[in-house]
């Protein structure tokens, strides 16, 4: 089974170095490059999942898909649209339904940000924007009954913008369980990743 860790946005695949370093699982995990897999297109969301999904499709067997924020609504979506595919789920800091109220305040902040800092996360500001504004209409809350599969649904103690949606989709899954990681913000594979590895390896008994 391969595991695939997927980056939220702003992040790179090194944040997730540290905690399959710790799980001792590198040989046969994957951490796809979200800016990568956009590069040379309209930055979309739907172009974004295409690509995502495209690498998954092209792994031979089961996937154990484990996102964070945009990485975990990417891996969602992939296993409500592919749940034989999908052997596992962990949905870390994961909206189902996008907060339309967050994102656009999250536009307005980002909109005083210089142009350097995003391209830092390998997007030009613009390209950013797209991303975010095609991302509003996003609501995954009619096809939640699709994931059968285990789920690990993990929040960061401190993550107030996403706690409550993670508290709704642990109990809208049907094979969900919550785990809560004290002391931690929103970026918990960063801000704690020996906290999220030991939570992620009892988890899949690794």
């Amino acid at each position: 089974m391969k595991q695939v860790y997927v980056h939220g946005l702003g992040q790179t695949p090194d944040s997730w170095n540290k905690v399959v370093s710790q799980l001792g699982v590198a040989e046969y995990s994957i951490c796809p490059n979200l800016v990568e897999l956009v590069r040379g297109k309209e930055a979309t969301y739907q172009n974004l999942y295409s690509s995502f999904s495209t690498v998954c499709d092209e792994i031979s067997e089961p996937v154990a898909l484990c996102g964070l924020s945009l990485g975990g609504v990417l891996a969602l979506n992939y296993a409500i649209e592919h749940p034989e595919k999908v052997e596992s789920l962990i949905l870390i800091a994961t909206q189902y339904k996008m907060p339309k109220k967050l994102l656009k305040f999250q536009n307005v902040i980002f909109r005083f940000m210089p142009k350097s800092m995003f391209h830092q996360m390998g997007f030009r500001k613009e390209d950013f924007f797209k991303l975010c504004n095609t991302m509003m209409e996003l609501d995954f809350s009619k096809s939640l009954q699709t994931v059968s599969c285990p789920t690990l649904v993990v929040c960061g103690e401190k993550d107030n913008a996403n706690k409550d949606a993670s508290i709704e989709l642990a109990n809208l899954l049907s094979n969900a369980t919550l785990q809560e990681l004290s002391g931690t913000g929103h970026e918990a594979n960063v801000e704690a990743p020996g906290k999220l590895a030991k939570v992620i390896g009892a988890f899949s008994k690794i």
